[in-house]
């Protein structure tokens, strides 16, 4: 095989989805309207955690942009995103594995995580210099360890949630539209940083949740995500402490 006939493999090659289960396939009559309850369950619960994140914070705070207030979103996340919709699964004896947690396709990830970083960082440093972006993400930096350990707290569990827990919850219920689906609560997340930012989470997402039905786990999209937070918060900072052209 060619190594162009194994990268279109790669890209559009049939995903190792599992199929839907009895239990993914159960609907619920409330008075005509039927709705599989497994799914629809789950974006309930993604709805409230989402909120219980936004409204209510367990940890101190020290600013939204300090970088101690984001470790401690970190670690908030870390169980209400992570922890917490695990229980759910284990206490409903569903297999994690089936809900991006389990290894999924490895080499497809790495190639694709690997293509994506390569296209997409050194643009992700580029537009950080713009100055809302720069200006929001500056004010987040510490050293390069502290803020990769606090993304990778955040940003693993949040896939978790929104492209594991969830998304291959609706995927089994609804198909390959529920990629589309997931995109919603993760746009939602972002309102209130930086327009441009949050406009580019509808593709982001659409590219985060892709990647986990390409690979049937969440670990490349996670990586990316974490690269690409890395670069911007990273980026900003450097461009916030170069001098100014006179």
């Amino acid at each position: 095989m060619t190594i162009r006939a194994r990268l279109t493999e790669l890209l559009v090659g049939d995903p190792p989805i599992a199929a839907p289960t009895a239990r993914d396939r159960a609907e619920l009559n409330l008075l005509g309207l039927r709705v599989p309850v497994l799914a629809s369950a789950f974006l309930l619960l993604t709805c409230a955690l989402l909120m219980l994140d936004r409204n209510y914070d367990v940890l101190p705070r020290f600013g939204p942009l300090d970088p101690r207030s984001l470790r401690n979103q970190g670690i908030e996340r870390l169980v209400l995103f992570g922890l917490v919709p695990l229980v759910v699964l284990l206490a409903l004896r569903e297999d994690p594995r089936r809900y991006g947690l389990g290894r999924g396709d490895v080499r497809r990830g790495l190639v694709l995580f690997a293509l994506a970083t390569a296209v997409t960082v050194p643009v992700i440093a580029l537009v950080a210099a713009i100055p809302a972006i720069r200006d929001w993400y500056a004010p987040s930096m510490s050293t390069v360890p502290d803020v990769l350990l606090t993304n990778v707290l955040d940003l693993v569990s949040t896939e978790f949630l929104l492209r594991g827990f969830l998304m291959f919850a609706l995927i089994r219920a609804i198909g390959p539209f529920g990629v589309v689906v997931a995109v919603v609560p993760f746009f939602m997340i972002h309102i209130g940083k930086p327009d441009l930012e949050a406009l580019s989470t509808l593709v982001g997402g659409l590219v985060f949740g892709w990647l986990n039905w390409r690979t049937s786990a969440i670990w490349a999209s996670a990586a990316y995500h974490v690269a690409i937070q890395t670069t911007v918060i990273v980026a900003a900072a450097a461009w916030a402490a170069a001098p100014i052209p006179s």
